[in-house]
């Protein structure tokens, strides 16, 4: 069974692959070239990877976007990297509505730039009828910051009397959490050979697989994305009990 009480059987591949991209900057160091040259590539690889999606099954994808912590970084580079999201919204649009890709985001919005918010709500409106590949991209995203927020929502509707907190269990909180209408991930992909989970799905990834493959992620190929999707079937998978 499932976390979710679904049965996984041996031999399938991932319904729901959930990404962390890392490597962008330290792609385009490597090339002499400004770290925003790396973002540049990087975004395009994705549309790369939503592309093979339907062949190999995987009928979710989630994608690291920018996280909480991500505004450490110089304003140079969030201002460059919230320009890229922009563009890449007003040019991927048309493509992903052709190939019937299903986008949503998710993440705290409150801190983004109400053009970009304007954008990412009409993509999300644009390509609601889509029943094809599910896109989630989580931008200004935190695991913890995800589970704060959410149970500040549960928290008002005990409040309010339309949650007794006697009924509150595991199955529960995930109502409130961003991804309430996702399955939790099968496989979570880390790229550049680090080895730590970033805050990203933490909820959600508990009974997940993991893979952290060496590869940059503008280096990170539909045929090595193939690959672990086709691995993760040899995987098993036990959740906790005794393998028969």
């Amino acid at each position: 069974m499932s976390a979710n009480g679904n049965t996984k059987v041996s031999g399938q591949g991932p319904d729901h692959v959930a990404i962390i991209m890392d490597g962008n900057g330290r792609w385009a160091t490597q090339r002499g070239r400004p770290r925003l040259f790396g973002h540049h590539a990087g975004a395009a690889r994705v549309r790369e990877i939503v592309a093979v999606c339907p062949d190999l099954g995987v009928k979710y994808l989630t994608v690291f976007g920018f996280s909480t912590e991500n505004w450490k970084r110089t304003q140079s580079e969030v201002s460059g990297l919230m320009s890229l999201f922009r563009a890449y919204i007003q040019k991927e649009t048309r493509g992903l509505v052709k190939n019937n890709v299903k986008v949503r985001f998710i993440g705290d919005r409150i801190r983004l730039d109400p053009k970009l918010v304007a954008l990412m709500d009409d993509l999300e409106t644009a390509t609601d009828h889509c029943d094809g590949t599910n896109l989630t991209v989580a931008l200004n995203y935190g695991g913890r910051d995800e589970v704060a927020r959410a149970t500040k929502r549960l928290a008002k509707d005990v409040a309010i009397g339309e949650l007794d907190p006697e009924s509150i269990d595991e199955e529960t909180l995930p109502k409130y959490l961003d991804t309430y209408v996702l399955p939790d991930p099968d496989l979570v992909i880390r790229t550049s050979g680090e080895a730590r989970v970033s805050n990203f799905l933490l909820w959600q990834s508990a009974y997940a697989e993991y893979e952290f493959v060496d590869t940059l992620w503008p280096d990170f190929s539909a045929a090595e994305f193939t690959l672990l999707t086709q691995g993760f079937q040899l995987r098993k998978r036990n959740y906790g009990a005794v393998a028969e």
